[in-house]
């Protein structure tokens, strides 16, 4: 049994691949930090983002979404300012605004994790993928996902985005049946 490729030998990408890649998250916080840092990702690889996580977490106020939906425009230019994060424009503002999209979607007594679930119906959905050629960049509940969140006011969070963040929070197992961590986590 071998872990899934994508990860290669880089002992981060293999630490995130063994430690959370795929693992049901559903602490709120948590997937507001996933939905974040791929909308950070887009245009990019994993490995560029994952590497700056820890800036992100430090100039994010800990991906506070409060503090973050109070960034004004002195705050996003010191972020582009900061070589440690993806210094885009449009990034930073869409932190911006998904972090006031969070908290209006909390203030209507929804939560990010039933919001997003609730697309597969509260169970991670288990493939069983044989390569990485047959894993999906996208897929319909990936869309749908997309255009709820649009509608809610997200930015950055178009339909191939949202699968990377399936994958990520683990809504979806794509870890390939060779990998060791198909089996323990479609085990649960």
């Amino acid at each position: 049994m071998e872990r899934c490729p994508w990860c290669g030998t880089d002992p981060l990408y293999v630490a995130y691949h063994d430690q959370e890649w795929g693992v049901p998250e559903h602490d709120d916080r948590r997937l507001f930090e996933f939905l974040l840092l791929e909308g950070a990702q887009a245009g990019l690889s994993w490995i560029t983002v994952l590497r700056k996580r820890e800036n992100y977490r430090g100039a994010l106020d800990g991906f506070d979404p409060e503090k973050i939906a109070r960034y004004d425009e002195r705050k996003l230019e010191q972020l582009l300012q900061d070589a440690g994060l993806i210094r885009n424009r449009l990034k930073m503002k869409a932190a911006v605004s998904n972090a006031q999209a969070y908290l209006d979607l909390r203030e209507a007594g929804q939560t990010l994790d039933a919001l997003l679930w609730g697309f597969v119906d509260g169970t991670p959905r288990v493939n069983r993928h044989r390569s990485l050629s047959d894993v999906p960049a996208v897929t319909p509940t990936a869309e749908a996902m997309s255009r709820e969140l649009k509608k809610k006011g997200f930015r950055f969070v178009g339909p191939t985005i949202m699968y990377a963040f399936m994958q990520a929070a683990g809504l979806v197992n794509d870890h390939l049946i060779s990998c060791p961590r198909h089996r323990q986590l479609a085990d649960g």
